[in-house]
């Protein structure tokens, strides 16, 4: 059984979209998806540097761009979009943070362009309420869980991504942040600043939610066509309009990451692909999913690998 995931924000690196768009009709593509947002999809893609992709409302819009991009070119977006040509059928769909949107895109619920009209909006909405305070996110690793939460708690600290495999993602202002390094849980090797601009998935973004609610108000979801994880708890969710509710309420609300690699278990996961731009995804599922063969897509170059894992794990 094939699960294929999308990443969240931090993924991002300068010129990861550069390669994709070699591919037939991609660079029309992204041009028609940068005119429709209102957004240089391809200079952030291929010119811009590490600050410039950093900022919220560029970065999040740019990695659903590239999910869809690369799920295209993988075969595992047609049958979503109801496209004439092969057709990967994964048996389940999951994205972390904004990835989610991707995958709601994969699994049908959104088109293309109202996945990236959503996505920018909630950039710009998340962005504006990050600038309120100095806020940030920084990874825990190694360590208890529940040692690392309640320690996060003590210092006022929100754990926004809980992401399994023994990991644990902080948030809060960057003097709050500052004190965990200087005061890191029982257990814990390293704390790393991640390459977000905001304390995602906290009580900081509720700003944003008001703003996407009435974004995806203008929205009509479809049905997922397969099995669409949930992040808020690792949950099935069969209904377009619950997932829709969903993508809103978690820019607020932590990351569940440990929950849906639970769900992939239960499934029956045999493999795991992870779409560009791929890696972090796969490496959790390494450390939490043993025996389950993974895969991410980095460059184009990794399709031909993708494809030859998929064949023993999905129909077509």
């Amino acid at each position: 059984m094939l699960v294929l995931v999308a990443p969240g924000q931090g993924a991002q690196t300068p010129g990861f979209l550069t390669p994709w768009l070699d591919l037939p009709g991609a660079a029309d593509r992204v041009a028609a998806w940068s005119d429709a947002i209102g957004l240089d999809l391809v200079h952030y893609g291929t010119q811009a540097d590490a600050d410039a992709i950093r900022d919220t409302a560029v970065a999040q819009p740019l990695l659903v761009a590239a999910g869809i991009l690369s799920a295209t070119a993988l075969g595992a977006y047609s049958f979503a979009a109801d496209a004439a040509g092969s057709e990967i059928v994964p048996g389940a769909v999951a994205g972390h943070s904004v990835g989610e949107i991707t995958a709601a895109a994969l699994a049908g619920v959104l088109d293309d362009t109202a996945a990236l009209s959503l996505v920018r909006k909630r950039g710009l909405a998340m962005a504006d309420a990050a600038a309120i305070t100095e806020t940030g996110m920084s990874a825990l690793l190694g360590g208890d869980p529940e040692v690392s939460v309640a320690h996060l708690e003590k210092l006022g600290l929100t754990p926004a991504n809980i992401n399994g495999a023994g990991q644990v993602v902080a948030a809060g202002t960057l003097e709050q942040l500052a004190a965990l390094n200087e005061d890191k849980p029982e257990g814990v090797r390293k704390v790393v600043a991640l390459k977000v601009a905001g304390a995602f998935h906290t009580h900081h973004m509720a700003p944003a939610v008001e703003t996407l609610a009435k974004a995806a108000a203008e929205l009509v979801p479809a049905d997922p066509k397969v099995t669409y994880v949930s992040n808020r708890d690792g949950q099935a969710v069969a209904g377009g309009p619950e997932v829709l509710e969903r993508l809103v309420g978690q820019v607020a609300n932590p990351v569940r990451w440990d929950l849906c690699m639970e769900t992939f278990k239960a499934l029956g996961v045999t493999a795991l692909v992870e779409i560009c731009p791929g890696g972090t995804l796969t490496g959790l599922a390494k450390r939490a999913l043993p025996g389950v063969k993974t895969l991410a897509l980095k460059t184009p170059d990794d399709l031909d690998a993708a494809r030859e894992l998929i064949s023993e794990h999905a129909g077509a």
